[in-house]
């Protein structure tokens, strides 16, 4: 649980400072890496609700 903590932490401070480095230099490569990061953190969150549901089913 401490590792989807940190991965939920790290992947949203990511996305701020990316958001303001693209807000500050205006490259839009900043913005495809916050659409990188979001489409990581959502694959990586289905994965752990699907290994929650699955654990709380096999009970």
């Amino acid at each position: 649980m401490a590792v989807v903590r940190l991965l939920l932490i790290l992947g949203l401070g990511a996305i701020g400072v990316a958001l303001l480095l693209a807000l500050v230099t205006r490259d839009r490569r900043y913005l495809r890496f916050v659409v990188w990061v979001a489409k990581f953190l959502a694959v990586a969150f289905a994965l752990v609700v699907a290994w929650f549901v699955f654990d709380h089913l096999r009970r």
